[in-house]
């Protein structure tokens, strides 16, 4: 399920170790992260509080996004950050299923 969200998210092209640059730089990853985004939701997570160039190092890591997004959708239950794709993969509905096993 996250795979097919950071492929609808990246436009689905060129290999997952490609580095990905949305928005003009603006956002980072396969999942389209913005810097503040990633900044919060890390200091939500654990309370570390992240410098600002931690966070542009995830247009080249291939762990660390995936599983800050199952945080946010499975613990959080926030799948809300990618409108479109979330609707188009039926993320929500997917999350409910998975919940409530």
């Amino acid at each position: 399920m996250i795979r097919q969200l950071a492929h609808c998210e990246s436009g689905g092209s060129g290999p997952s170790d490609r580095p990905i640059f949305g928005g003009r730089g603006a956002y980072l990853g396969r999942l389209q992260f913005t810097v503040s985004t990633v900044v919060a939701y890390q200091r939500k997570r654990d309370g570390t509080q992240l410098t600002g160039r931690k966070p542009p190092t995830w247009r080249t890591t291939t762990t660390a996004p995936p599983r800050f997004a199952k945080y946010m959708i499975f613990e959080l239950e926030e799948p809300c950050h990618w409108p479109l794709c979330s609707r188009k993969i039926a993320l929500a509905q997917r999350d409910d299923a998975i919940s409530s096993r």
